[in-house]
């Protein structure tokens, strides 16, 4: 992960130098910006492999700036925030963020969860598509794994980077039952502490997008006191 390119979006300037200074012993090479329009403008100049977002920004809030980026990318995207609320936490990952930390946070803490999910989206992606096919098909769905891709039928479906990570979990494992404990530690790469929003409000969602019938499935099923599974397509 040596040289390895992140761009710190953070308006406070003490709070912005505190983190590129601790990424910059571990290593990592530092872009900063202090407002939404300069994160864009800095993202769309070169080639960041990772992005500490605050989400109250000046001229472009996060939300937008991140909304934006999700349209290009799934680089992986810490939140930075100062609202500890459940909900809060859950509109942000559900919106594309691949975690979210809160104010006042630990340093160590953050470069703990950089590194974790760039071994996930570096390493653990790579390895995984080495061994299987590119495009993985279930029904009348196709998952593309190298342009990240999924298409029903001839249309193809956006999905954000957790939503196709829980999909292709689940074509990558036909026959298994997954709890929400194990899709959370797979899928977000994090222990689970008993958040069965997060995976369900990705579930519902992923759902939404690629079921003809959401209320009943048949590409995600429930497995009623256990988790879900790949359903049986006749």
């Amino acid at each position: 992960m040596q040289n390895t390119k992140i761009l710190i979006v953070e308006d406070d300037e003490a709070i912005n130098t505190m983190i590129s200074k601790a990424l910059l012993k571990e290593g990592f090479d530092i872009g900063n910006a202090f407002d939404g329009e300069e994160a864009l403008d800095i993202w769309n100049r070169d080639d960041f492999k990772f992005i500490i977002l605050d989400l109250m920004l000046p001229k472009i809030d996060g939300i937008e700036v991140m909304r934006r980026i999700r349209e290009k990318s799934t680089v992986p995207i810490l939140i930075l925030s100062a609202k500890a609320e459940e909900s809060d936490r859950i509109i942000g990952l559900g919106l594309g963020a691949d975690d979210y930390l809160v104010k006042p946070f630990s340093v160590a803490e953050l470069i703990a969860r950089v590194k974790a999910q760039l071994r996930r989206f570096m390493y653990y992606d790579l390895n995984t598509n080495s061994k299987t096919s590119s495009v993985l098909e279930h029904g009348d769905i196709k998952l593309d794994l190298e342009s990240y891709t999924l298409i029903k039928v001839d249309t193809i479906i956006d999905l954000r980077p957790k939503e196709f990570e829980i999909l292709k979990l689940f074509f990558q494992n036909p026959n298994k039952v997954f709890t929400k404990a194990q899709l959370f530690n797979s899928v977000w790469g994090e222990e689970y502490l008993g958040d069965d929003n997060t995976v369900m409000v990705h579930i519902r969602r992923l759902r939404n997008k690629i079921e003809s019938n959401p209320n009943s499935p048949k590409y995600i099923e429930t497995v009623w006191g256990i988790g879900y599974r790949l359903g049986k397509i006749q």
